[in-house]
């Protein structure tokens, strides 16, 4: 597909970081995607590992390929679900080092009056209210830990207003605010909070946002791929490794003192 990444990813099990080793940590929405890369990239530093994913089937796959990782489904915008698998992790894991809020949906795409309230509502729950939900839980098992990290997921639409994708862009800002917040919060008790902001990410997902987008402004989708990107500075899209990889760079001890930060692996995204 024109516009994938023309550079190489090192081999996840072949970049050692230091103190990821028998690290303890959640991974939401980590059956696939980038929250499967970011789950097999720790999993290949020796960090023990639970996913939670909406995809039972999915779930199945990247449990089996993981091998010993905790695999529960689970809804991060459904209270209870959350709660059951946090509990499920204090069970098995006894304690938490770090939660990677992971999960999230596209969203509706289409002019602001068209959409409707429960589209906007479901964005917002699964891209913004989840991390809450989630790192309520996971925040109590770090600070008994002794400290640790959070990574919260946001996007290029974190710091660009988004046309037509106006829920997403919302939810993302969001984000923002969440982590700054969270890093304020918690650093008195050695947790670091930061955001990872990846751009136009090559696979599926990214493919159905620019023929959605394409239907909704009336050109074709290779002109709308086009158009995404000759706003990125790099001209080409970034890897599921690439956003995985600063992941765990924020999380193992090479990121000790990064906190508060939002840090966007996007070939520098001009605008959307």
């Amino acid at each position: 597909m024109t516009g994938t990444s023309t550079h190489v990813t090192a081999d996840p099990a072949a970049m050692r970081l230091p103190g990821l080793d028998g690290r303890k940590i959640v991974i939401t929405a980590g059956a696939s995607g980038i929250g499967y890369a970011i789950a097999r990239l720790l999993h290949a530093q020796g960090a023990k590992i639970a996913i939670c994913d909406v995809d039972a089937e999915a779930l199945q796959r990247a449990s089996a390929t993981l091998g010993d990782c905790l695999a529960v489904q689970a809804d991060v915008s459904d209270d209870d679900a959350v709660e059951a698998f946090f509990d499920k992790v204090r069970e098995e894991f006894g304690g938490l080092d770090a939660l990677v809020n992971n999960a999230g949906i596209a969203g509706p795409t289409g002019n602001l009056e068209d959409l409707s309230p429960e589209d906007w509502r479901r964005c917002i729950e699964i891209c913004l209210t989840g991390q809450f939900l989630c790192a309520r839980q996971a925040i109590p098992m770090i600070k008994k830990n002794g400290g640790g990290a959070l990574v919260c997921m946001g996007s290029a639409a974190s710091k660009h207003g988004y046309a037509y994708r106006t829920p997403y862009s919302a939810a993302k800002f969001g984000v923002i605010g969440l982590t700054q917040s969270l890093a304020k919060e918690l650093g008195p008790d050695n947790i670091r909070v930061n955001a990872v902001l990846p751009g136009i990410v090559e696979g599926p997902r990214m493919e159905g946002v620019i023929r959605d987008r394409a239907e909704a402004t009336g050109v074709s989708y290779d002109a709308m791929q086009d158009e995404y990107l000759k706003n990125i500075s790099l001209r080409r899209m970034v890897s599921l490794d690439d956003v995985a990889a600063t992941v765990a760079f924020l999380i193992s001890d090479a990121g000790a003192n990064l906190s508060g930060q939002s840090l966007a692996v996007d070939g520098n995204v001009e605008t959307l």
